[in-house]
């Protein structure tokens, strides 16, 4: 089907932090796979991981346990605030998965009316039915009746956002940070203020951490940064570092109400994704590792900014955190050509809305790699930008 809109390069294969197309060319890929290829282009971690479990079981279904299965999710428990895992091949399915969780722990209290989710302009939670009944905007268009239970409100509006939650409230349901949205970071202090804003209410707080997880920011989840805890988090992308899979973890009160029969997959958590997941997890889990990624985002984004002081006819802000960043391009330059234009010279970004072009790299990115990446910015701005 004709969905896509593809930039006209065919790869044949990648290494590190580079691509090649079918003629041979090289790219340095500051785009992963959109924030997917954590670790870059066939990690031997990861390739071993695969090629191991794939000697042993490819698949049973959820009918039976497996130990590959058990021991990742205990790995993903063990690090964060959840006391469940339930595994999916996609991130819009751990958005399903987190969405049906809240709106049963209201079922099995007795109030079934507490079933509205409250979301927030500009997010992205994926494209089926549901998820994209939870974002509106244009990804419903054309698709008959969405849901109602929704209430989209402005992002970065508290007090809508108070005014948002009646009785019917389920939930909050946001992302840390909108990263198809225009890599927009909502304030550490408002996601305090929504975290106790949910405790005062009685309703549930669920984090989209699709593309802000997984260490892309520094920490295992962007939310840490607030030094608070959702009740349901969503994972996928960097999860198992371009293996699909994807996760929805939640808290044993707020999974109270996913009993035997209200959910399931055939293919998630199956044996050789929670392989290279737990090989993809173990490793951003390593001492230094998240460090270095805060480190190197910090040295990432000045020279950005550096940037857009020598091209502010060009670049109007810089934002994000880790290596989840952001460039704001002028309105005269639309974000979908330049991106095209990068990559010929060997470039890969990723565009936004907001006119913003993603910068979202491997996280085992090095300093000579940053260097080269702006190198090859600096070079293309100077040719661009009018004199």
């Amino acid at each position: 089907m004709q969905v896509y809109n593809r930039f006209a390069i065919n790869f044949t294969h990648g290494k590190g932090l580079s691509l090649y197309d079918s003629e041979g060319k090289a790219y340095l890929d500051a785009g992963s796979g959109i924030a997917v290829n954590a670790f870059g282009h066939c990690h031997p971690k990861l390739v071993a991981a695969l090629q191991k479990q794939s000697e042993t079981l490819w698949h049973i279904s959820n009918l039976y346990t497996s130990d590959v299965q058990l021991e990742f999710a205990k790995l993903l428990c063990d690090a964060t605030f959840a006391d469940n895992v339930f595994f999916t091949n996609s991130g819009a399915e751990a958005i399903e998965c987190a969405l049906k969780t809240a709106r049963r722990y209201f079922h099995k209290q007795g109030t079934p009316q507490r079933r509205r989710i409250i979301t927030f302009k500009g997010a992205f939670h994926g494209r089926t039915q549901l998820c994209i009944s939870a974002a509106g905007a244009k990804t419903e268009d054309g698709f008959g009746t969405v849901s109602p239970d929704f209430d989209i409100i402005p992002f970065g509006d508290h007090a809508a956002l108070k005014a948002a939650i009646t009785d019917e409230t389920a939930a909050i349901l946001m992302e840390p940070i909108q990263g198809e949205g225009g890599i927009r970071l909502v304030p550490i202090d408002c996601l305090k203020a929504i975290r106790q804003l949910c405790d005062e209410h009685g309703i549930l707080l669920i984090f989209d951490e699709i593309q802000s997880g997984m260490g892309r920011t520094g920490k295992l989840f962007a939310f840490e940064h607030a030094e608070i805890a959702p009740d349901i988090c969503t994972s996928a992308k960097g999860i198992a570092g371009g293996f699909p899979l994807g996760a929805c973890l939640a808290t044993d009160k707020a999974a109270a109400g996913m009993t035997y029969g209200t959910h399931g997959s055939t293919y998630g958590g199956n044996p050789l994704g929670c392989a290279v997941g737990h090989a993809a997890v173990e490793m951003i889990l390593e001492d230094g590792f998240l460090s270095h990624v805060t480190q190197i985002g910090v040295y990432l984004k000045d020279k950005l900014l550096h940037l857009q002081e020598k091209y502010p006819d060009y670049m109007t802000d810089v934002r994000g955190i880790g290596l989840l960043l952001g460039i704001k391009l002028h309105d005269d330059y639309k974000v979908r050509d330049v991106a095209e234009k990068l990559l010929y010279e060997g470039l890969i970004t990723i565009p936004a809305s907001d006119n913003v072009m993603r910068i979202v790299p491997p996280l085992i990115i090095t300093q000579n790699e940053c260097d080269h990446l702006c190198d090859i910015l600096d070079g293309f701005f100077a040719k661009e930008t009018p004199k």
